[in-house]
């Protein structure tokens, strides 16, 4: 604690030294300090506060017919870019902040120290925004604010409507384009439907559902006529046993084999259900259609050979004349039977002959199907889109979906918000002091002399025996009291300065 205290006193001492020189460096710090303070121009600072309302009742009146647009989130991206450079050089330009300067460089300093001192502020759950601006004029301030506040309001509106009509002249580009598409598409579907016009599905259905149909059609009609033909030939057997009565001999009666008619309706159903997976090449069908040939043969033979009546009045019964109206009956229908079984006959063997141009066909026909449905999706959907940006570019241009209301408008403030002159003056004084006292502190570290014994035994390592201390005239002892009280008037005549600054600051803030 000692060695800490002598070395403060050694340093006091060293300061004491050069005194003089410690209060001019003072006062020259303090003077050049005091005067850079006073002339520093004032700054005036202007704000206007904004309250933005993004609620509105369109949004539940039009919602589900338009895309309405996120006002929050362009309220936040106007909030972001109202103070980049563009705008920033906009309200120079508009304000002739720009008319002093005389190179770009000059420019881009005007515009840099703007957006240093051009600031916004707000919440965001409040939406309350605040613009404020710090110039050297009032009038300047204020200009700027309303600037800036008037970019805000404006560019809330405009951007959107600029981006819905890019929207709309976007969607009107791509609407041309399927027009076109559409066109084409419908050329080439009509062109594709000329050409395979016999080979096109009907109502929906494909070839293979086509081929079902008739082979199932073809097999009704052949059983139909199997049917017919069985009922003819049993009219005609009984008419020919009614007839053997007119020779005077007994009528023959037809033998009628019921196993062989349930064999015969056996294979014609076998047949039926093979032509439904096969052609009428393969092996089966055709095994079973000489199986029926065979067995509709023997029914022939057996009606050939029909065994006598024994009614002598057969061939003059009111009974013969009936059987003869139903043979006619029968004939036609077994005609008419075996004309559609010939046409369905025809279809299938055309059907199959197309085997292998049908499918390729419908094939084709689904791809032109499938674009050309594509394509007119699309642009329906372009239509609905189209109309639903114009109802959005219409509902954001209208002020009442994003109302600004000024809170605090921009005024000229009637008195500077700085600089601070009383805090600058104080800082300079403080400064100084510091100044003076660091430079006498320079000073003996540059020049120093031993001030103590201790002081220049330590610096030598030797015994002090003694010390010699000074004798002080009347006439030197009158000398130091002098420099003594020129010293404390001069450091009084500082403290002075100071206060007199202060008095003047505050008693003209404006200076």
């Amino acid at each position: 604690m000692a060695e800490i205290t002598s070395q403060i006193l050694n340093l006091l001492k060293a300061i004491g030294k050069y005194r003089w020189h410690a209060v001019a460096i003072t006062w020259v710090v303090a003077l050049i300090g005091w005067g850079i303070v006073f002339k520093l121009p004032n700054q005036y600072e202007a704000s206007a506060r904004v309250y933005v309302d993004t609620q509105t009742i369109l949004k539940p009146l039009l919602s589900g017919m338009t895309s309405l647009p996120n006002l929050d989130q362009q309220v936040q991206f106007m909030r972001r870019t109202l103070l980049s450079r563009p705008n920033v050089e906009r309200v120079v330009r508009e304000l002739d902040l720009d008319v002093q300067t005389r190179t770009s460089r000059d420019f881009d300093k005007v515009v840099e120290t703007m957006m240093e001192k051009i600031k916004m502020v707000g919440t965001g759950r409040e939406n309350i925004y605040t613009i404020s601006y710090t110039g050297t004029s009032a009038q300047q301030s204020k200009d700027v604010v309303q600037a800036f506040l008037t970019i805000f309001v404006e560019g809330s509106f405009a951007g959107k409507k600029q981006d819905s009509e890019k929207a709309v002249q976007f969607i009107d580009d791509q609407i041309r384009g399927y027009e076109e598409r559409l066109a084409e598409a419908e050329n080439r579907l009509k062109e594709f439907k000329i050409k395979n016009i016999g080979m096109l599905p009907r109502e929906g259905a494909d070839y293979g559902a086509r081929m079902m149909s008739t082979s199932e059609a073809l097999n009704q009609a052949q059983l139909d006529l199997a049917e017919a033909e069985q009922a003819r030939n049993a009219i005609r057997r009984k008419i020919s046993g009614d007839n053997s009565g007119s020779a005077g001999r007994a009528a023959p009666i037809a033998l009628r084999d019921p196993v062989l008619d349930e064999r015969i309706a056996a294979v014609n159903k076998n047949l039926d259900s093979l032509r439904t997976q096969y052609t009428e090449q393969h092996p089966d069908i055709v095994a079973n259609r000489r199986l029926l040939e065979q067995l509709m043969q023997r029914r022939t033979e057996a009606a050939s050979n029909p065994v006598a009546s024994s009614d002598p009045g057969a061939a003059y019964s009111p009974m013969l004349q009936q059987l003869n109206v139903q043979l006619s009956e029968a004939e036609a229908r077994v005609a008419s039977l075996q004309a559609r079984v010939n046409e369905f006959s025809q279809r299938v063997a055309r059907l199959r002959g197309q085997s292998e141009q049908v499918p390729e066909v419908e094939a084709q026909l689904a791809q032109l199907n499938r674009d050309y449905e594509v394509n007119r999706g699309n642009y329906q959907r372009l239509v609905e889109r189209r109309e639903q940006a114009k109802l959005s570019g219409e509902v954001s241009s209208a002020t009442d979906m994003l109302t600004f209301r000024v809170i605090d408008p921009p005024l000229a403030p009637p008195l500077p918000t700085g600089p601070n002159r009383l805090q600058l003056f104080s800082l300079v004084f403080v400064g100084a002091l510091v100044a003076g006292l660091a430079g006498a502190l320079l000073l003996s570290q540059l020049r120093p002399t031993f001030l103590s014994q201790s002081a220049l035994r330590d610096a030598t390592g030797l015994p002090i025996l003694g010390s010699v201390s000074m004798n002080w005239t009347a006439e030197q002892t009158v000398l130091r009291k002098r420099r003594l009280i020129a010293l404390a008037a001069s450091v009084l005549l500082l403290f002075g300065a100071y206060a007199a600054g202060v008095a003047a600051i505050l008693i003209r803030p404006t200076m």
